[in-house]
């Protein structure tokens, strides 16, 4: 295979678990040419990437269909030898069986699997990772093992962290989640700064919609050494900055995948989701959370909910802190 694409227009996390196959089909075949297709929001992740040639756009904020047809069009005039599709939906399959590829593979619940030249049933449940369903995908095509995800911070990112001023000892803490039920809450995240190290800086990470929530900790905790990053650094340097540090912590969100790409110390909690999903930490040292509590109501959901659909939130306000 010497032109291949990789789809994957969904949130960051599935973003940086996709560079895995990035590194593992470099590995195998390493004149191979990769281009990458993401949502609009997601290319700083890859701009910087060695191993791609190209990062297509899909951007949905600009007329979601539009876009889609004007994305797939121009994915059709590469006429790549392989196209690997890690999404379940329509808008991916689209662009996959508009491509002009010799061979296809994906996920067979995709509705336009029909056009795939190799299926995969895509199961969560059972304990097997993420990158281990998308390694499934290549497989007939490549004779190689699996490589762990990997993400590349630019020079521009070094420069945003060395501004920082970083002491010898600092940790990290990202207590923000697209979904409520997969957020700590507030007062665990207070318990668990009071349960640092004093002599540790702590860092909140987030994006600048999180400045709130993590305005609302720093303040709470009443420590002279959290320092609110909402909306200061860009996700490759909090990456960078979570590479150096003593310890991650992380909701079952994006930055628990930032911390795997760059081998991260870090303990990840898991509210109303579960480890067996096969989204959990990839990092050498890593640790998981979860309340030991037998909760019929747990797992709820794969992507967690706005509110806890039975009004308690056990599955977060039960668990146990450990610095």
């Amino acid at each position: 295979m010497k032109k291949i694409l990789i789809i994957q227009t969904a949130f960051i996390g599935d973003v940086i678990l996709a560079t895995s196959l990035i590194e593992t089909i470099a590995a195998a075949e390493p004149n191979a040419i990769i281009d990458f297709v993401l949502r609009k929001g997601n290319e700083g992740l890859l701009n910087a990437n060695p191993k791609l040639r190209k990062v297509i756009i899909w951007d949905k904020s600009n007329g979601k269909y539009k876009s889609l047809f004007a994305t797939a069009k121009e994915i059709r005039t590469e006429k790549y030898d392989l196209v690997i599709n890690l999404q379940r939906y329509a808008s991916s399959g689209y662009l996959a069986w508009r491509a002009k590829a010799k061979f296809k593979t994906g996920f067979s619940q995709n509705p336009f699997s029909f056009s795939f030249s190799n299926k995969v049933k895509h199961q969560i449940g059972n304990g097997k990772h993420e990158i281990q369903r998308n390694f499934e995908l290549i497989q007939p095509y490549f004779n190689s093992s699996l490589v762990g995800p990997r993400l590349y911070p630019s020079a521009k990112e070094s420069e945003q962290v060395k501004a920082l001023d970083c002491p010898s000892d600092y940790v990290t803490m990202a207590p923000s989640s697209v979904w409520f039920t997969k957020q700590l809450p507030v007062d665990k995240w207070l318990e668990l700064i009071q349960k640092t190290d004093p002599k540790s800086t702590v860092y909140l990470l987030g994006g600048s919609t999180d400045h709130s929530l993590l305005e609302e900790i720093k303040t709470k905790s009443n420590r002279p050494k959290v320092i609110n990053l909402a909306g200061k650094i860009n996700l490759l340097a909090s990456a960078l900055l979570m590479k150096g540090a003593k310890m991650n912590y992380v909701n079952d969100s994006g930055p628990l995948h930032l911390a795997s790409a760059m081998n991260a110390s870090v303990t990840a909690f898991f509210c109303s989701t579960v480890p067996e999903f096969g989204f959990g930490p990839l990092s050498e040292n890593s640790k998981i959370i979860q309340t030991t509590e037998k909760l019929s109501c747990r797992p709820c959901g794969l992507h967690g909910f706005k509110v806890c659909p039975q009004g308690h939130f056990k599955c977060g306000n039960n668990i146990s802190i450990q610095p």
